[in-house]
């Protein structure tokens, strides 16, 4: 077929699907939820698999399924505070509309101010941030790429996600 690309089976289960691990931790982090977490990833495989004919150009394939596993766990967080928001019905068994614009603005632009406060944390805080939250490393993976202690780590982590905790309820 043409302008379909080389991505088959082989490829994308080399590729992809030893990042299931990392995508997996990330998606536990945000959605503090085992199960949830689960899902999330199986939803990214799922998307990832549907679009194996444009992946091809993806140079770093962890940030990338990290970009859109960050975002599945957004919505799915949204989506759960719509859900608790609205009566339950009796009887029915659906799926809450989308949220309403307002929500959706309010959700960006707290999204946008959350993105400006990690940008200010101190450099050690951010990039421990980064390392750990964003790119799924596990402790020792970033004790060998900065040289930094294990609990030197932790106490970095513990203060940048203090700092934004605050930030963000005072900003609310």
């Amino acid at each position: 077929m043409a302008g379909r690309s080389d991505m088959d089976a082989e490829r994308f289960t080399k590729t992809w699907l030893p990042l299931g691990g990392r995508f997996y931790k990330v998606a536990c982090y945000i959605l503090e939820s085992e199960t949830m977490a689960e899902d999330a990833v199986q939803d990214l495989y799922i998307r990832l698999w549907n679009a194996r004919d444009r992946l091809d150009p993806v140079l770093l394939p962890d940030a990338y399924g990290m970009a859109m596993l960050k975002n599945l766990c957004l919505d799915r967080i949204r989506h759960a505070a719509v859900a608790r928001t609205e009566p339950e019905e009796a009887g029915e068994n659906r799926a809450g509309p989308d949220p309403p614009p307002d929500v959706l603005l309010a959700d960006k632009e707290a999204l946008r101010h959350l993105k400006e406060l990690i940008a200010k944390l101190p450099d050690k805080q951010r990039k421990v941030l980064q390392m750990r939250v964003f790119q799924g490393l596990e402790y020792d993976e970033i004790s060998e790429r900065t040289g930094w202690s294990g609990i030197y780590l932790r106490v970095l982590l513990s203060q940048a996600r203090k700092t934004l905790k605050r930030q963000m309820e005072e900003w609310e």
